[in-house]
């Protein structure tokens, strides 16, 4: 099951497609169930949720805007250096241990967003990304448990501005520009997938050009031990974001390299899930 979270002039909305079309309502008709953000808080089973929208209006995702399908999570907890051949482009070591950093929910943008290239640095680059969607939260998560703590999984571009980033150890500042994560379009229910999203192709593409090319199955640290290791130190709650790391092919790493810029269009797809696609445009 799909669901995706829009606004229909300044109403929100929300649908659901199990491949048969969208369905949905918007706040203030009979029947809204609450937004998606609303419905990950409070428990709920939003496969069932999914089928009782299926019996609902016709939704035309063009004439609507989409939104993140979590637009304020409580957290976003980013995993860096997560894929063997990134490292190797990196020129680093195997880590032990996740290497996790946070992004912040005003550098999130939705599905056809502009995501925005700023005057104090041209190196803004691109990093094809599995999202997870925490929907049942805890604490010292055991790994067996861990994917029943997931809510579904969706789309992002971690884009980085690589200066910035490099500047100090700690990456927050280059990861966190605003206008730069890209997530969405949707939510993909976890039952709809592999477990753990195990296994699905995954690209990046500039323009058209494949860029990065993979399968999930590569991850270092797959979805079930991110959860396990993170919340051991930290409490994940409902609607909480992991963005689980980037395959190799990205535009620093590239000789000469490849970074975006004003114009470029840059898609993130993943089997099974979609295509989350941004133009870029210059900040004013």
């Amino acid at each position: 099951m799909r669901i995706v979270q829009f606004e229909k002039g300044s109403v929100h909305g929300i649908a659901a497609d199990d491949g048969s079309g969208w369905h949905g309502l918007t706040e203030g008709e009979r029947g809204f169930p609450g937004t998606l953000p609303d419905l990950i808080a409070q428990g709920t089973d939003l496969l069932r949720a999914g089928r009782d929208l299926l019996r609902t209006h016709v939704i035309d995702l063009n004439a609507v805007r989409i939104l993140p399908p979590v637009p304020k999570p409580p957290k976003i907890i980013c995993v860096g250096l997560n894929y063997d051949d990134h490292l190797e482009e990196s020129g680093l070591k195997k880590p032990v241990y996740p290497e996790i950093f946070a992004r912040f929910a005003t550098s999130l943008i939705a599905h056809g967003e502009p995501i925005l290239f700023p005057p104090e640095s041209p190196t803004l680059d691109y990093e094809a990304e599995l999202a997870v969607v925490i929907g049942n939260g805890g604490r010292r998560i055991s790994r067996d448990k861990a994917l029943d703590h997931v809510a579904g999984y969706s789309l992002f571009n971690d884009a980085t501005i690589r200066d910035f980033q490099l500047r100090t150890p700690q990456w927050t500042m280059g990861k966190n520009f605003d206008g730069t994560g890209s997530f969405g379009p949707w939510l993909v229910t976890a039952d709809a997938l592999p477990p753990g999203a195990h296994g699905l192709r995954i690209q990046g593409r500039l323009n058209g050009r494949v860029m990065q090319d993979t399968s999930t199955d590569r991850l270092i640290f797959d979805v079930a031990t991110l959860v396990e290791l993170i919340s051991v130190a930290i409490s994940l709650e409902p609607g909480d974001v992991i963005i689980t790391g980037t395959p190799g092919g990205v535009g620093a790493a590239r000789k000469p390299p490849v970074f975006m810029k004003p114009g470029d269009v840059f898609e993130v797809e993943i089997e099974g899930i979609g295509v989350l696609s941004n133009p870029v445009q210059r900040e004013t």
